[in-house]
């Protein structure tokens, strides 16, 4: 009975483990999205009017902290929606289009609602638990890709290119050279009568 268990065990680990990257590879990308759309919204908050908004915010108590939390993936959930019903329809760039802004806009919001309400929202025992929870396994999932070799493998890539900043610089300032020339000359051929 264990032998089977153990032949069934490793069926399962090799059947799974394509979904467990899929999801560390998602995980990864939203948290890369978080990131950068916390910056964002960080540099916009030094607006007045956002600043008296999160000033706002960050005194609700929990549960209306829960709702500011959670009230943009509601709100953008008919968006994407309508944006699958633009791919259904023939629409598939501009329906592609509206779900990557979509995804983009409401990871930024939610990034930076959650830095405001983390606090509040830690005080309600069921959010933190399973934020702990989900925590936790976002980052065994997301070890699990970093330990495998494509990702070494990327990352070396990605180190490699890196190193090569300079020679990348000549070629940005030799394209812009180039832009700026096509440019001067467009402007001419523009003004000529």
């Amino acid at each position: 009975m264990r032998r089977r268990y153990n032949k069934f065990s490793k069926f399962r680990r090799r059947l799974f483990a394509p979904l467990v990257y899929a999801a560390a590879l998602f995980l990864l990308l939203e948290e890369f999205l978080w990131r950068t759309g916390a910056r964002v919204m960080q540099t916009l908050a030094r607006l007045p009017p956002l600043h008296a908004l999160e000033d706002r915010i960050r005194r609700l108590p929990p549960y209306p902290a829960l709702v500011a939390f959670v009230l943009p993936a509601l709100l953008l959930f008919p968006v994407k929606v309508l944006a699958l019903m633009a791919i259904a329809e023939g629409h598939a760039c501009a329906g592609v289009a509206v779900i990557v802004l979509a995804k983009l806009g409401g990871a930024a919001a939610v990034a930076r609602l959650y830095t405001l309400t983390r606090p509040n929202l830690l005080s309600l025992d069921w959010f933190a638990r399973w934020n702990g929870k989900f925590l936790v396994l976002k980052n065994r999932w997301t070890g699990r890709l970093r330990a495998t070799r494509a990702w070494r493998r990327l990352n070396a890539w990605r180190d490699g290119a890196t190193r090569n900043k300079p020679a990348r610089r000549r070629a940005r300032s030799r394209g812009a050279r180039v832009l700026r020339r096509f440019t001067a000359l467009w402007r001419a051929r523009r003004t000529r009568p």
